[in-house]
């Protein structure tokens, strides 16, 4: 078996048959980076041949052959990425849930009438975070898919939030 190097060496001397190697090898990996940001097979598909066909068009770039795999998820996730960015998204943000729950004040006890009108009063991405994990009920992968955030980032905006809250909570208690 053909190391990536060689094979990486052997499309660049115009071997294409080395290339329909190296897209054996890695076709299934790039699918699963893929699936992991899209969730859409036939998205997947797209973005896997994009991938492939970057790859193929910059091969000259890459200074180690050896290189090839992790090169090629870095392209494949960035293909990903843009197409998720581009698509439009099935979930949106909407302020007025949360505007609409405040003023229902009449059917919540004293504590989620302070807790709402604190998530309103957050800055307006923490706002967005929590009303589509919380209000919207969508799992931090699935708001992180959302608005096109790498699901580390939306973690760490969602515990901001939370924060956030902790201390205007705190601040009205006493």
């Amino acid at each position: 078996m053909q190391s990536d190097a060689e094979l990486v060496d052997a499309v660049i001397k115009n071997n294409k048959e080395a290339f329909s190697v190296l897209v054996k090898r890695y076709e299934r990996l790039t699918r699963a980076v893929a699936m992991n940001l899209l969730n859409n097979h036939h998205d997947v598909q797209d973005v896997t041949q994009d991938a492939f066909i970057l790859a193929y068009q910059n091969l000259i770039t890459l200074r180690k052959g050896s290189a090839f795999g992790p090169w090629l998820i870095k392209i494949v996730r960035r293909c990903a990425l843009k197409m998720a960015q581009q698509k439009p998204q099935k979930a949106t943000f909407n302020p007025s849930v949360i505007e609409s729950t405040v003023s229902k004040n009449s059917q919540l006890d004293k504590q989620e009438q302070r807790l709402l009108e604190a998530v309103v009063k957050l800055p307006e991405n923490e706002k967005q975070i929590i009303a589509l994990r919380y209000f919207s009920k969508h799992s931090t992968k699935d708001v992180a898919n959302i608005l096109g955030r790498n699901i580390g980032t939306v973690t760490k905006q969602l515990s901001r939030a939370h924060g956030h809250l902790r201390n205007m909570l705190k601040e009205i208690e006493l």
